[in-house]
């Protein structure tokens, strides 16, 4: 798209910052390897097969894909080394599992019983065994194992399983909760290791507390998503900063109804509807002192009375949003921008494989 600029950019839009997506994932890339941990990095946020790829190229060992629309996306698009941290439940799911282990190499988490059945059930004369990770509750109040001991249980069960081999242990961390963390998995490894079934991966994961991933020692490998993008969540953590994020919404002002108010065209549809204990649905660049103060389906409200210069109508407006990764689902294609010049609209490859 030669000499095209972001402000020819119909509205509204996601950009995509390329020279920022390399930056992030380097900087978590270098941090992991100087930690000895390998990345596996969460292909949720961003959907996009060129980016999982990307991150591979620089050193992950893998991706991460949160569903099994997603794996069988990336698996089209040739990445080969897949890890699916779902509890995988009924027929059609476990054959078109099949179907994909046939293809890359692929493991899953369980945390039932009635998982692990499904699981040997649909791999039984598989020519090789499927890996199974435990999924363990280390505070997250989600899906997971509620004890070291009821980890060892599950693993045991796993290893006999026909089809099936014990992969280790996975979690999905509580933010801010870095020290119970370390403490559930170090005592479940140690749990597993006296029981003869020491955990060959111990996968952890999350952005929020992805530069303290190091502390948590009995962990192999760490699974960070957004910080690919970045948003203004993950800035509220102390993640990177605003100057970090890749991902913006692009938004045209289309009313001025009052002095103190604006309206854009970017509503729930475009923008996320999580707050995350923040005030506004996102930050606008250019007038951080603007509150996002409420989206309907295909407006946002934005008050401007701590605004010292305000936007006029026909002006466009970039938006940090609150929550990334929600965003990626709800466009078709996103804008790839270097600086301010375009650089090209590709789609986004697994939007809406939430299947």
């Amino acid at each position: 798209m030669p000499d095209m600029s972001i402000i020819d950019i119909d509205t509204p839009a996601v950009l995509i910052d390329i020279d920022r997506v390399d930056a992030n994932l380097r900087r978590v890339q270098d941090y992991a390897d100087s930690h000895g941990l390998a990345l596996r990095p969460h292909i949720k946020t961003h959907k996009l097969p060129r980016f999982a790829q990307q991150a591979i190229d620089l050193g992950a060992v893998g991706i991460t894909v949160q569903k099994l629309g997603e794996a069988e996306v990336m698996a089209d698009a040739g990445i080969r080394d897949i890890f699916l941290p779902y509890n995988i439940i009924g027929l059609a799911k476990l054959e078109r599992l099949r179907a994909l282990a046939n293809r890359v190499r692929i493991a899953v988490t369980a945390d039932s019983e009635e998982t692990v059945l499904g699981l040997s059930s649909a791999f039984i004369d598989a020519l090789e065994p499927l890996r199974v990770l435990v999924e363990c509750d280390t505070g997250m109040g989600r899906c997971g194992v509620q004890s070291p001991a009821a980890a060892l249980a599950l693993a045991q069960m796993i290893d006999a399983a026909p089809g099936l081999a014990f992969g280790g242990l996975m979690t999905y961390p509580a933010a801010g909760q870095v020290e119970a963390n370390a403490a559930w998995l170090a005592e479940a490894r140690r749990v597993l290791t006296d029981a003869g079934l020491p955990p060959a991966i111990v996968s952890n994961g999350g952005t929020p507390d992805v530069w303290r991933a190091h502390e948590v020692t009995a962990a192999t490998e760490h699974r960070p998503g957004t910080y690919i993008y970045l948003d203004r969540f993950q800035v509220a953590k102390g993640v990177g900063s605003f100057a970090d994020c890749a991902l913006t919404v692009l938004a045209t002002v289309v009313s001025r109804p009052t002095e103190n108010r604006a309206i854009i065209d970017a509503g729930s549809k475009a923008l996320t509807s999580d707050l995350l204990g923040m005030d506004g649905f996102g930050l606008i660049e250019a007038y951080p002192g603007a509150v996002i103060t409420g989206l309907s389906e295909e407006h946002g409200t934005i008050d401007l009375t701590n605004c010292a210069t305000r936007p006029a109508i026909g002006d466009k407006l970039r938006i940090i949003p609150n929550h990334a990764c929600v965003v990626s689902n709800l466009f078709d294609t996103v804008t790839l921008i270097s600086g301010d010049a375009v650089v090209e609209t590709v789609p986004v490859g697994a939007r809406g494989r939430v299947d």
